[in-house]
């Protein structure tokens, strides 16, 4: 059975259910769990409305406050569930790269996280992290939608 769960969340309301979920799987097979917020870094062009709306410092500035909230508030969840938790913020402009390398890195045997379900143009204009994680992750992956 898995012993250690990797879950990456962007504190999107979907990606927080996933969280839910994944701890919940965590504390019913007595796995720890991982939980990852990956941020981009600031680029001056970009179709992110964060980014467009910001100046690099107050990028930087809200995108720490926020993956500090997320990974607060899954801390607590995962405390509440009896679940060891560990945490962390990471910088990639790859997310997919990041959320896989994390897993290595810490010995996660499970990725579980949400999909967005993204069909179509928006699939190719945005991407979809979870479909890169199917696509190159050697570890298992559970998909929440």
């Amino acid at each position: 059975m898995f012993k250690h769960i990797l879950i990456p969340t962007d504190g999107s309301e979907l990606a927080t259910q996933a969280v839910d979920k994944g701890l919940a799987l965590a504390g019913a097979i007595g796995a720890e769990a991982t939980i990852l917020i990956v941020t981009e870094p600031f680029r001056i062009l970009s179709s992110d409305a964060m980014q467009v709306e910001s100046t690099r410092a107050s990028y930087d500035a809200d995108a720490t406050a926020h993956a500090e909230r997320v990974l607060k508030a899954a801390r607590d969840k995962g405390a509440a569930a009896g679940v060891t938790v560990q945490t962390h913020h990471k910088w990639h402009d790859s997310p997919y790269e990041a959320i896989i390398d994390t897993a290595l890195a810490e010995g996660c045997d499970l990725i579980a996280m949400a999909s967005h379900g993204r069909r179509g143009m928006a699939a190719v204009v945005m991407g979809s992290q979870a479909t890169k994680i199917l696509t190159h992750s050697k570890i298992p992956v559970l998909v929440y939608r």
